[in-house]
């Protein structure tokens, strides 16, 4: 009965975690290039009993070859997948939003010094702080998009509007047609190895310790020659790849698993209280 107490209580800390993970995704909905997080389990730790001093060959050969003896489990660990797959497309015909239209693609953005990585589309301009009358391309947390060579994209205030092609070139007009226009490569990334990224909040990714790995085996630098795999559209937003159906399946199903560890561990105490009343 310890035993089940304690397997069943494992599993229910896990799957309070998917339940957290769930509502985290449903609240998303509507976010903006928000990408769920998929859960799954294993086994936490499986444990082999033997029940048999000596395994003769005869008995093998009655179990088919089997192991003598009695595997329990601890309980099950939860695991976590962050899903890259492609969200809709919403049009705004606004010239600062962008919206990726193939996967595993992101901006490179600088967040406190550091580069991170995002999908959110919804640009904005913000004045420089050096007093040079120029206007810096940012996010709507106010950090700082960059360029191909990781530089902060910089605009003079004098252009008449903004025009980005579908690979990524975004282009200043200016109000005067003898004026030479400003163009500028936005930085953006393939990630070959989702699974290398952290979530960081906000629409935001960095890289996990890397240790021996290479960063060219996880990120593809879309520049040069491979500029033209860059695939985004201009005045349209990339919505979350959330799918509610899914997700309250999945919550349905927690919920049940979760009412029968506990209703486990309410008889293995019913079952110890009755061992520990008999005379």
């Amino acid at each position: 009965m310890l035993r089940s107490m304690i397997t069943a209580t494992n599993t229910m800390g896990q799957l309070q975690k998917q339940l957290d993970q769930i509502g985290h995704n449903l609240a998303n909905i509507d976010t903006q290039s928000y990408k769920r997080t998929e859960t799954s389990f294993s086994e936490l730790v499986r444990q082999q009993f033997n029940n048999q001093g000596n395994a003769l060959e005869e008995r093998e050969e009655e179990r088919f070859g089997a192991e003598l003896g009695i595997r329990q489990g601890t309980g099950a660990r939860l695991n976590k997948d962050l899903v890259f797959t492609q969200g809709s497309i919403k049009q705004t015909s606004r010239s600062l939003d962008i919206a990726f239209t193939s996967p595993e693609q992101f901006l490179q953005i600088d967040v406190n010094g550091q580069i991170n990585y995002t999908r959110d589309g919804a640009l904005y301009l913000s004045p420089a702080t050096d007093g040079s009358n120029q206007l810096l391309l940012s996010t709507a947390g106010g950090n700082l998009v960059l360029d191909e060579n990781q530089n902060p994209i910089r605009f003079n205030d004098t252009f008449k509007e903004l025009n980005i092609s579908n690979d990524g070139t975004i282009t200043a007009v200016p109000r005067d047609e003898n004026g030479q226009p400003q163009v500028f490569e936005l930085g953006v990334v393939r990630v070959d190895r989702p699974q290398m990224l952290v979530q960081n909040g906000n629409n935001l990714y960095g890289l996990k310790d890397l240790g021996d790995v290479q960063i060219d085996e996880v990120l593809t630098f879309l520049q040069d020659q491979q500029r033209g795999e860059v695939s985004m559209q201009q005045g349209a937003l990339e919505m979350s790849n959330v799918d509610l159906s899914k997700e309250m399946t999945d919550l349905m199903i927690s919920q049940r698993s979760y009412q029968l560890n506990a209703k486990s561990i309410t008889l293995g105490d019913q079952m110890l209280g009755l061992i520990n009343g008999v005379r």
